[in-house]
């Protein structure tokens, strides 16, 4: 199923989208529910229990999609460095504060965060403030929605700790993340979190084999299948899930390819009036303008 949260005749709602994609169903929720996105069903299902009925079909295109979980309940778990050749690419690039002599690939998964106010939604702008940064760059990235919390959880059991997925753009200042160390600030700016367009159950996405891909301005500059993660999603489950307890509706954004803005000769920032669109197999397509 996709569970999409949206605006429609100025109201916040929560609903099933249509196999199709052309039409959407809103859940029986109140207001409070629907200003959480998604995250009340995650964590109702968790819970043993049904879905809320649902309304009658509104047309997709008449409906603003915003962010399937608009304020998580805490800050997004993050892994940096996540995919082979991205590694490489981001300890040549001088930006790399993690970067330990000869270990270019890290050894065990390294995890950030992005704080919820980061978090916008399919079509909503990433801005930029030049007085604070002009180094801004992409990431596309799958993220995974936890259905069922736990603690201590194995990589034998962690995948049925998953509800499913969406896409995350971890959008970074790459001059604040080298120049502060640890990577929070420059990677929680405000907007600096779209994600959409809807999560997507693990029965209708396989998010250990799917493909990731970016463009900007139509210019493809990722794109790379989760089989090439360094840390499959079983493995940072169980990373995380060993001292920290998961709860339903956490986001883990599993890491990017290479590709991103850094990766270039100059570099290629992202600048106002261009476009980011990612795309990953089985879920869709998140796009924002910069501004």
């Amino acid at each position: 199923m996709r569970i999409a949260a949206y605006i429609h005749q100025g109201q916040p709602a929560v609903g099933l989208v249509s196999p199709d994609l052309q039409s959407i169903r809103p859940f029986a929720l109140d207001a409070a529910q629907c200003a959480l996105g998604a995250l009340p069903l995650i964590e109702a299902l968790s819970r043993g229990e049904a879905l809320p009925a649902t309304g009658a079909a509104v047309p997709l295109a008449q409906v603003k999609l915003t962010a399937p979980i608009p304020r998580p309940r805490r800050n997004i778990f993050c892994v940096g460095k996540n995919y082979h050749a991205h590694a490489k690419e981001f300890a040549g690039s001088g930006f790399d504060s993690s970067a330990k002599a000869g270990g270019d690939v890290p050894a065990v998964p390294i995890y950030f965060t992005k704080v919820p106010e980061s978090v916008i939604g399919q079509g909503e702008a990433i801005r930029i403030v030049p007085e604070v940064s002009t180094a801004i760059d992409y990431e596309a990235e799958l993220a995974v929605i936890i259905g069922t919390g736990g603690k201590g959880i194995t990589k034998a059991d962690a995948m049925k700790h998953v509800w499913g997925y969406t896409i995350v753009n971890d959008v970074t200042a790459r001059d604040w993340q080298s120049r502060h160390l640890q990577w929070v600030l420059g990677k929680s700016f405000d907007t600096f979190c779209p994600m959409g367009p809807w999560l997507v159950s693990a029965d209708e996405c396989d998010g250990t084999k799917t493909q990731v891909r970016c463009f900007v301005n139509g210019e493809e500059r990722q794109n790379a299948s989760t089989t090439d993660l360094i840390f499959d999603i079983p493995t940072l489950i169980e990373t995380l899930s060993a001292g920290i307890t998961l709860y339903p509706g956490d986001v883990i954004a599993t890491g990017t390819p290479v590709g991103v803005g850094i990766g270039f000769k100059p570099p290629k920032y992202l600048k106002a009036g261009d476009v980011v669109r990612v795309e990953i197999d089985g879920i869709g397509a998140l796009e924002n303008p910069v501004l």
